[in-house]
């Protein structure tokens, strides 16, 4: 009727292991939430970031409000100017940038460079 002291120590023990236990599940739905849904969102914004950094002149681009328009000036780092129709121009963020279309013309300098290197090499 009495519980020894040995059994009840026993069972005070196993208390920490079902404990472990019932936090188990909690872990793995976070492993798996993580390699499903935050790392490919991480990547998809790593590429955005690389993508929206690669805009030159030429290039054609969907906005976010889906405007369609082919660059005509990289203003800054934070903008461009782009031409929706014949004689607008647009400056827009170049965060709100969705996609590139196609790709331009490639800048000045490096057409520069390719030219110099052509001419060497012919000579």
């Amino acid at each position: 009727m009495f519980i020894t002291p040995a059994f009840a120590q026993a069972a005070a023990g196993g208390d920490t292991n079902s404990m472990l236990m019932s936090l188990l599940p909690f872990a793995l739905i976070f492993v798996i939430m993580y390699f499903l849904i935050l790392r490919p969102q991480q990547k998809k914004v790593k590429d955005h970031a690389e993508m929206v950094k690669n805009i030159r002149r030429g290039d054609t681009i969907v906005t976010s409000g889906g405007l369609v328009g082919k660059v005509t000036k990289v203003v800054d780092d934070e903008q461009v100017e782009f031409e929706l129709a014949e004689g607008v121009r647009v400056r827009q963020l170049r965060t709100m940038i969705s996609g590139v279309r196609t790709k331009g013309e490639p800048a000045k300098e490096k057409a520069d460079k390719a030219d110099a290197k052509d001419d060497a090499a012919a000579s």
